[in-house]
Protein backbone atom coordinates (compact mmCIF):
# COMPACT_ATOMS: atom_id res chain seq x y z
CA UNK A 1 0.00 0.00 0.00
CA UNK A 2 1.49 3.36 -0.52
CA UNK A 3 2.24 5.60 1.57
CA UNK A 4 -0.03 8.52 2.02
CA UNK A 5 2.45 11.33 0.74
CA UNK A 6 3.11 8.92 -2.53
CA UNK A 7 -0.69 8.49 -3.22
CA UNK A 8 -1.50 11.97 -3.23
CA UNK A 9 1.54 13.09 -5.11
CA UNK A 10 0.46 10.27 -7.43
CA UNK A 11 -2.95 11.64 -7.16
CA UNK A 12 -1.95 15.26 -7.83
CA UNK A 13 -0.11 14.02 -10.96
CA UNK A 14 -2.66 11.95 -12.58
CA UNK A 15 -4.99 14.99 -11.93
CA UNK A 16 -2.64 17.52 -13.88
CA UNK A 17 -2.94 15.52 -16.62
CA UNK A 18 -6.17 14.72 -16.96
CA UNK A 19 -6.44 18.64 -16.92
CA UNK A 20 -3.94 18.79 -19.30
CA UNK A 21 -5.51 16.45 -21.65
CA UNK A 22 -9.41 17.66 -20.99
CA UNK A 23 -8.31 21.44 -21.84
CA UNK A 24 -6.51 20.19 -25.06
CA UNK A 25 -9.64 18.39 -26.43
CA UNK A 26 -11.61 21.51 -25.40
CA UNK A 27 -9.11 23.61 -27.81
CA UNK A 28 -9.81 21.10 -30.72
CA UNK A 29 -13.41 21.20 -30.79
CA UNK A 30 -13.67 24.88 -30.93
CA UNK A 31 -15.03 26.41 -34.43
CA UNK A 32 -12.78 27.59 -36.62
CA UNK A 33 -15.01 30.98 -36.73
CA UNK A 34 -15.33 31.21 -32.97
CA UNK A 35 -11.36 30.85 -33.02
CA UNK A 36 -11.07 33.37 -35.54
CA UNK A 37 -13.14 35.80 -33.94
CA UNK A 38 -11.38 35.34 -30.85
CA UNK A 39 -8.03 35.85 -32.11
CA UNK A 40 -9.43 39.26 -33.48
CA UNK A 41 -10.80 40.66 -30.18
CA UNK A 42 -7.74 39.06 -27.79
CA UNK A 43 -4.33 38.21 -29.44
CA UNK A 44 -2.91 41.78 -29.68
CA UNK A 45 -0.37 42.49 -27.20
CA UNK A 46 1.23 45.96 -25.72
CA UNK A 47 5.08 45.61 -24.89
CA UNK A 48 4.42 46.55 -20.93
CA UNK A 49 1.62 43.51 -21.39
CA UNK A 50 1.84 39.64 -21.85
CA UNK A 51 4.77 36.85 -19.83
CA UNK A 52 8.34 37.79 -20.34
CA UNK A 53 9.69 36.19 -22.96
CA UNK A 54 12.36 37.76 -25.88
CA UNK A 55 10.24 39.82 -28.14
CA UNK A 56 7.55 37.93 -27.22
CA UNK A 57 8.14 35.25 -28.59
CA UNK A 58 6.34 32.13 -28.23
CA UNK A 59 7.84 30.28 -24.80
CA UNK A 60 9.01 26.80 -25.23
CA UNK A 61 11.11 25.32 -22.63
CA UNK A 62 13.02 23.38 -25.92
CA UNK A 63 15.06 20.98 -23.82
CA UNK A 64 11.94 19.17 -22.44
CA UNK A 65 10.46 19.04 -25.50
CA UNK A 66 12.84 17.43 -27.90
CA UNK A 67 10.30 17.53 -31.36
CA UNK A 68 10.24 21.21 -30.72
CA UNK A 69 11.84 22.92 -34.33
CA UNK A 70 13.20 26.48 -34.90
CA UNK A 71 15.75 28.25 -37.00
CA UNK A 72 16.60 30.90 -34.57
CA UNK A 73 16.45 30.22 -30.75
CA UNK A 74 17.12 32.23 -27.45
CA UNK A 75 18.40 30.80 -24.70
CA UNK A 76 19.43 31.86 -21.09
CA UNK A 77 22.09 30.63 -19.72
CA UNK A 78 21.70 32.28 -16.18
CA UNK A 79 25.33 31.25 -14.77
CA UNK A 80 27.55 33.57 -13.26
CA UNK A 81 30.19 31.70 -10.66
CA UNK A 82 32.66 32.30 -13.19
CA UNK A 83 33.23 36.35 -12.49
CA UNK A 84 36.51 38.01 -11.32
CA UNK A 85 34.78 41.49 -9.72
CA UNK A 86 31.16 41.57 -9.58
CA UNK A 87 28.76 38.89 -9.81
CA UNK A 88 24.92 39.77 -10.40
CA UNK A 89 24.89 38.24 -14.85
CA UNK A 90 22.51 35.33 -13.16
CA UNK A 91 19.67 37.73 -13.42
CA UNK A 92 20.79 39.18 -16.93
CA UNK A 93 18.40 36.73 -18.94
CA UNK A 94 15.60 37.94 -17.13
CA UNK A 95 16.79 41.62 -17.36
CA UNK A 96 17.29 41.28 -21.21
CA UNK A 97 13.91 39.78 -21.86
CA UNK A 98 11.65 42.17 -19.75
CA UNK A 99 13.73 45.22 -21.66
CA UNK A 100 12.98 43.33 -25.46
CA UNK A 101 9.41 44.17 -24.11
CA UNK A 102 9.02 47.06 -26.90
CA UNK A 103 10.17 44.56 -30.04
CA UNK A 104 6.49 43.16 -30.71
CA UNK A 105 6.30 41.52 -33.90
CA UNK A 106 4.11 43.66 -35.68
CA UNK A 107 5.89 46.50 -35.02
CA UNK A 108 9.51 45.68 -35.14
CA UNK A 109 10.16 46.45 -38.80
CA UNK A 110 14.59 47.38 -38.77
CA UNK A 111 14.63 50.41 -41.05
CA UNK A 112 18.57 49.88 -40.70
CA UNK A 113 18.35 46.14 -42.40
CA UNK A 114 14.83 46.92 -44.29
CA UNK A 115 13.16 43.61 -42.94
CA UNK A 116 10.93 42.37 -39.89
CA UNK A 117 13.13 39.39 -38.93
CA UNK A 118 10.09 38.46 -36.70
CA UNK A 119 7.50 38.39 -39.64
CA UNK A 120 10.15 37.09 -42.05
CA UNK A 121 10.57 33.59 -43.29
CA UNK A 122 11.93 32.31 -39.65
CA UNK A 123 10.90 30.10 -36.52
CA UNK A 124 11.90 32.11 -33.61
CA UNK A 125 11.50 30.42 -30.46
CA UNK A 126 12.44 31.56 -27.05
CA UNK A 127 13.37 28.22 -25.44
CA UNK A 128 13.62 29.57 -21.95
CA UNK A 129 16.82 29.02 -19.46
CA UNK A 130 19.38 26.46 -18.94
CA UNK A 131 19.00 24.86 -15.57
CA UNK A 132 22.89 26.06 -14.65
CA UNK A 133 23.85 24.59 -11.18
CA UNK A 134 25.49 27.99 -9.09
CA UNK A 135 27.59 25.43 -6.84
CA UNK A 136 29.92 23.32 -9.44
CA UNK A 137 31.44 25.16 -11.99
CA UNK A 138 32.54 22.20 -13.68
CA UNK A 139 28.94 20.62 -13.71
CA UNK A 140 27.82 24.09 -14.27
CA UNK A 141 29.89 23.95 -17.74
CA UNK A 142 29.34 20.41 -18.65
CA UNK A 143 25.07 21.60 -18.09
CA UNK A 144 25.95 24.36 -20.30
CA UNK A 145 27.33 22.12 -23.02
CA UNK A 146 25.26 19.66 -23.13
CA UNK A 147 22.44 21.83 -23.40
CA UNK A 148 24.10 23.89 -26.60
CA UNK A 149 24.98 20.79 -28.38
CA UNK A 150 21.35 19.16 -27.88
CA UNK A 151 19.57 22.77 -29.18
CA UNK A 152 22.08 23.05 -31.77
CA UNK A 153 22.37 19.82 -33.65
CA UNK A 154 18.15 19.79 -34.15
CA UNK A 155 17.37 20.31 -37.36
CA UNK A 156 16.10 23.99 -38.65
CA UNK A 157 12.35 24.41 -39.02
CA UNK A 158 12.43 26.00 -42.02
CA UNK A 159 13.96 25.94 -45.00
CA UNK A 160 15.35 29.68 -45.89
CA UNK A 161 13.89 31.02 -49.44
CA UNK A 162 17.37 31.50 -50.41
CA UNK A 163 17.82 31.28 -54.39
CA UNK A 164 19.88 27.96 -55.67
CA UNK A 165 22.90 30.58 -56.29
CA UNK A 166 23.11 32.01 -53.50
CA UNK A 167 26.19 31.31 -51.74
CA UNK A 168 24.11 31.46 -48.30
CA UNK A 169 22.37 27.75 -49.52
CA UNK A 170 25.76 26.48 -49.94
CA UNK A 171 27.04 27.90 -46.61
CA UNK A 172 28.22 25.41 -43.57
CA UNK A 173 25.24 26.41 -41.31
CA UNK A 174 22.79 25.60 -44.09
CA UNK A 175 20.27 23.55 -42.41
CA UNK A 176 21.15 23.82 -38.76
CA UNK A 177 19.38 25.97 -36.37
CA UNK A 178 21.10 29.34 -34.51
CA UNK A 179 21.15 29.75 -31.51
CA UNK A 180 21.24 33.20 -29.91
CA UNK A 181 22.67 32.98 -26.09
CA UNK A 182 21.19 35.22 -23.45
CA UNK A 183 24.01 35.45 -20.14
CA UNK A 184 25.10 35.29 -18.32
CA UNK A 185 28.85 35.88 -17.37
CA UNK A 186 31.15 35.68 -20.31
CA UNK A 187 32.65 31.86 -19.32
CA UNK A 188 29.58 30.46 -20.93
CA UNK A 189 31.19 30.87 -24.53
CA UNK A 190 33.53 27.82 -23.77
CA UNK A 191 30.26 25.35 -23.65
CA UNK A 192 29.00 27.10 -26.55
CA UNK A 193 32.38 26.89 -29.05
CA UNK A 194 32.86 23.21 -27.55
CA UNK A 195 29.44 22.49 -29.04
CA UNK A 196 29.41 24.11 -31.98
CA UNK A 197 33.12 22.34 -33.03
CA UNK A 198 31.25 19.34 -32.35
CA UNK A 199 28.36 20.32 -34.62
CA UNK A 200 30.71 21.81 -37.42
CA UNK A 201 33.49 19.46 -37.03
CA UNK A 202 36.37 22.64 -37.40
CA UNK A 203 37.55 25.55 -35.40
CA UNK A 204 35.15 28.61 -35.14
CA UNK A 205 36.16 31.97 -35.97
CA UNK A 206 35.11 33.86 -33.06
CA UNK A 207 34.34 37.39 -33.25
CA UNK A 208 34.71 39.11 -30.03
CA UNK A 209 33.43 42.25 -28.54
CA UNK A 210 34.50 43.26 -25.13
CA UNK A 211 36.62 45.76 -23.51
CA UNK A 212 38.67 42.65 -22.37
CA UNK A 213 40.90 40.29 -23.68
CA UNK A 214 39.69 37.40 -21.94
CA UNK A 215 42.41 34.98 -23.74
CA UNK A 216 44.17 35.16 -20.31
CA UNK A 217 46.29 32.33 -19.02
CA UNK A 218 44.52 31.07 -15.70
CA UNK A 219 47.74 31.00 -14.13
CA UNK A 220 47.94 34.71 -14.08
CA UNK A 221 44.97 35.19 -11.63
CA UNK A 222 46.91 33.41 -9.10
CA UNK A 223 49.86 30.18 -10.05
CA UNK A 224 49.78 28.98 -6.32
CA UNK A 225 45.76 28.65 -5.61
CA UNK A 226 45.12 26.96 -8.77
CA UNK A 227 42.80 24.10 -10.08
CA UNK A 228 41.21 21.80 -12.52
CA UNK A 229 37.98 23.96 -11.84
CA UNK A 230 39.74 27.14 -11.21
CA UNK A 231 41.05 27.39 -14.43
CA UNK A 232 37.60 28.00 -16.15
CA UNK A 233 36.56 31.88 -15.47
CA UNK A 234 35.32 34.56 -17.43
CA UNK A 235 38.68 36.26 -18.51
CA UNK A 236 40.37 32.69 -19.25
CA UNK A 237 37.76 30.70 -21.73
CA UNK A 238 39.16 31.75 -24.95
CA UNK A 239 42.94 31.04 -23.58
CA UNK A 240 40.97 27.18 -22.89
CA UNK A 241 39.24 27.23 -26.07
CA UNK A 242 42.22 27.97 -28.01
CA UNK A 243 43.83 25.67 -26.28
CA UNK A 244 41.55 23.24 -27.14
CA UNK A 245 41.77 23.61 -30.79
CA UNK A 246 38.18 24.89 -30.88
CA UNK A 247 38.98 29.02 -31.87
CA UNK A 248 40.40 29.47 -35.99
CA UNK A 249 43.95 31.25 -35.25
CA UNK A 250 43.84 32.94 -38.22
CA UNK A 251 40.60 34.63 -38.47
CA UNK A 252 38.92 35.17 -35.16
CA UNK A 253 39.63 39.09 -33.97
CA UNK A 254 38.72 41.26 -30.53
CA UNK A 255 36.69 44.62 -30.71
CA UNK A 256 36.40 47.43 -27.99
CA UNK A 257 39.25 46.40 -26.12
CA UNK A 258 41.07 48.99 -23.61
CA UNK A 259 41.76 46.39 -20.60
CA UNK A 260 44.18 47.23 -18.27
CA UNK A 261 47.50 44.30 -18.16
CA UNK A 262 49.14 42.29 -15.81
CA UNK A 263 52.70 43.17 -14.58
CA UNK A 264 54.94 45.37 -15.54
CA UNK A 265 55.29 45.25 -19.72
CA UNK A 266 52.86 44.22 -22.49
CA UNK A 267 53.58 40.73 -22.05
CA UNK A 268 49.87 39.95 -22.32
CA UNK A 269 49.88 41.56 -25.64
CA UNK A 270 53.15 39.83 -26.94
CA UNK A 271 53.95 36.61 -25.29
CA UNK A 272 53.72 33.51 -27.25
CA UNK A 273 49.91 31.79 -26.81
CA UNK A 274 46.72 31.08 -27.82
CA UNK A 275 45.96 34.72 -27.26
CA UNK A 276 48.26 35.67 -30.03
CA UNK A 277 45.52 34.59 -32.48
CA UNK A 278 42.81 37.61 -32.32
CA UNK A 279 43.29 40.62 -34.07
CA UNK A 280 42.68 43.60 -31.69
CA UNK A 281 40.77 46.84 -32.45
CA UNK A 282 41.30 48.99 -29.56
CA UNK A 283 38.25 51.13 -28.43
CA UNK A 284 40.26 54.42 -29.01
CA UNK A 285 40.54 53.07 -32.93
CA UNK A 286 37.03 54.09 -33.69
CA UNK A 287 38.02 58.04 -33.13
CA UNK A 288 40.88 57.52 -35.95
CA UNK A 289 39.02 55.26 -38.32
CA UNK A 290 35.06 55.79 -37.50
CA UNK A 291 32.36 52.82 -36.96
CA UNK A 292 32.69 51.94 -40.97
CA UNK A 293 36.70 51.65 -40.25
CA UNK A 294 35.72 49.30 -37.50
CA UNK A 295 33.77 47.30 -39.55
CA UNK A 296 36.14 47.33 -42.97
CA UNK A 297 38.75 45.88 -40.01
CA UNK A 298 36.60 43.13 -39.06
CA UNK A 299 35.66 42.27 -42.22
CA UNK A 300 38.93 42.45 -43.70
CA UNK A 301 40.28 39.83 -40.85
CA UNK A 302 37.22 37.35 -40.68
CA UNK A 303 36.24 37.65 -44.56
CA UNK A 304 32.91 36.06 -46.17
CA UNK A 305 33.71 32.37 -46.62
CA UNK A 306 30.59 30.62 -46.69
CA UNK A 307 32.26 27.43 -45.43
CA UNK A 308 33.69 29.05 -42.33
CA UNK A 309 31.65 29.43 -39.29
CA UNK A 310 31.73 32.55 -37.16
CA UNK A 311 30.61 32.92 -33.72
CA UNK A 312 29.36 36.35 -32.43
CA UNK A 313 30.17 37.03 -28.77
CA UNK A 314 29.25 40.42 -27.11
CA UNK A 315 30.44 41.45 -23.85
CA UNK A 316 27.68 44.66 -23.04
CA UNK A 317 30.87 45.98 -21.40
CA UNK A 318 32.52 46.86 -24.76
CA UNK A 319 30.47 49.81 -24.23
CA UNK A 320 31.19 52.66 -22.01
CA UNK A 321 29.78 52.38 -17.96
CA UNK A 322 28.11 55.78 -18.81
CA UNK A 323 26.08 53.86 -21.61
CA UNK A 324 25.67 50.87 -20.02
CA UNK A 325 26.86 50.61 -16.29
CA UNK A 326 24.88 47.22 -15.32
CA UNK A 327 27.59 44.76 -15.67
CA UNK A 328 30.13 43.69 -13.94
CA UNK A 329 33.77 44.90 -14.68
CA UNK A 330 33.08 48.02 -15.87
CA UNK A 331 35.81 50.26 -18.16
CA UNK A 332 35.59 53.56 -18.94
CA UNK A 333 36.23 54.95 -22.34
CA UNK A 334 34.40 52.43 -24.42
CA UNK A 335 31.85 52.72 -27.24
CA UNK A 336 28.27 54.17 -27.50
CA UNK A 337 25.61 51.70 -28.28
CA UNK A 338 24.86 54.20 -31.37
CA UNK A 339 28.31 53.30 -32.69
CA UNK A 340 28.02 49.76 -31.20
CA UNK A 341 24.81 49.10 -33.48
CA UNK A 342 26.33 50.61 -36.25
CA UNK A 343 29.01 48.21 -36.53
CA UNK A 344 26.72 45.40 -36.29
CA UNK A 345 24.70 46.33 -39.07
CA UNK A 346 28.09 47.01 -41.07
CA UNK A 347 29.01 43.08 -40.33
CA UNK A 348 25.55 41.57 -41.04
CA UNK A 349 26.94 39.37 -43.82
CA UNK A 350 29.25 37.48 -41.16
CA UNK A 351 28.47 33.93 -41.61
CA UNK A 352 27.17 33.54 -38.19
CA UNK A 353 26.07 29.92 -36.64
CA UNK A 354 25.59 31.39 -33.23
CA UNK A 355 26.30 34.58 -30.64
CA UNK A 356 25.67 35.58 -27.46
CA UNK A 357 25.28 39.16 -25.39
CA UNK A 358 26.86 38.70 -21.43
CA UNK A 359 27.21 40.24 -18.67
CA UNK A 360 24.43 42.31 -17.73
CA UNK A 361 24.42 42.48 -13.80
CA UNK A 362 20.72 44.49 -13.59
CA UNK A 363 21.47 44.75 -10.02
CA UNK A 364 24.16 47.38 -10.88
CA UNK A 365 21.87 48.78 -13.92
CA UNK A 366 20.30 52.45 -13.48
CA UNK A 367 16.64 53.20 -13.01
CA UNK A 368 16.05 53.44 -16.91
CA UNK A 369 17.21 49.97 -17.26
CA UNK A 370 20.04 51.29 -20.21
CA UNK A 371 22.24 48.50 -19.90
CA UNK A 372 19.64 45.70 -20.28
CA UNK A 373 17.97 48.03 -23.23
CA UNK A 374 21.21 48.17 -24.96
CA UNK A 375 21.68 44.26 -25.00
CA UNK A 376 17.86 43.72 -25.86
CA UNK A 377 18.80 45.69 -28.87
CA UNK A 378 21.83 44.13 -29.69
CA UNK A 379 20.07 40.58 -30.01
CA UNK A 380 17.90 42.32 -32.11
CA UNK A 381 20.19 43.62 -34.35
CA UNK A 382 21.80 39.98 -34.59
CA UNK A 383 18.63 38.18 -35.06
CA UNK A 384 18.25 40.69 -37.64
CA UNK A 385 21.56 39.66 -39.55
CA UNK A 386 20.45 36.08 -39.00
CA UNK A 387 16.84 36.27 -40.58
CA UNK A 388 18.32 38.71 -43.10
CA UNK A 389 20.95 36.18 -44.39
CA UNK A 390 18.62 33.80 -45.66
CA UNK A 391 16.16 36.16 -47.69
CA UNK A 392 16.61 35.85 -51.49
CA UNK A 393 17.23 39.04 -52.58
CA UNK A 394 19.00 42.33 -52.25
CA UNK A 395 17.24 44.22 -49.22
CA UNK A 396 19.74 46.92 -48.94
CA UNK A 397 21.90 48.02 -46.31
CA UNK A 398 21.40 50.86 -44.36
CA UNK A 399 17.83 51.88 -44.75
CA UNK A 400 17.41 49.95 -47.65
CA UNK A 401 19.95 51.66 -49.86
CA UNK A 402 21.33 49.23 -52.14
CA UNK A 403 25.12 48.92 -53.01
CA UNK A 404 25.96 50.99 -55.77
CA UNK A 405 22.52 53.22 -55.10
CA UNK A 406 22.92 56.85 -54.38
CA UNK A 407 19.89 58.87 -52.71
CA UNK A 408 18.78 61.84 -54.34
CA UNK A 409 18.45 64.51 -51.90
CA UNK A 410 15.39 66.32 -53.26
CA UNK A 411 13.14 63.60 -53.79
CA UNK A 412 13.79 61.95 -50.62
CA UNK A 413 14.02 64.86 -48.33
CA UNK A 414 17.48 65.55 -46.44
CA UNK A 415 15.77 65.04 -42.84
CA UNK A 416 15.09 61.26 -43.96
CA UNK A 417 18.96 60.40 -44.53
Amino acid sequence: MLPLKAFLLTLLSLSSVLGHSHHHDDDETVPEDRREELLKKWEQEWGFSGISTFAHMKAVKCLLEPDELYDIAIIGAPFDTAVSYRPGARFGPRAIRAASGRQLPGTSYNARAAINPYLSWATLRDCGDIPVTPFDNALAERQMYEAFLELGTRPAKSIAPASSSSSRTKSIGSGKPKLVTLGGDHSVALPALRALYQIYQKPITVLHFDAHLDTWNPVRYASYWLSEQSRFNHGSFFHIASTEGLISNTTSAHAGIRTRLTGVDDGDYTNPGPEQGFLRIHADDIDDIGPAGVVDSIIDRIGLDPDQPVYLSVDIDVLDPGTAPGTGTPEPGGWTTREMIRILRGIEKLNLVGADIVEVSPSYDNVGETTALAAAQVAFEIITSMVKAGVDQDLGGWYGKKEGEVFDDEAVGKDEL
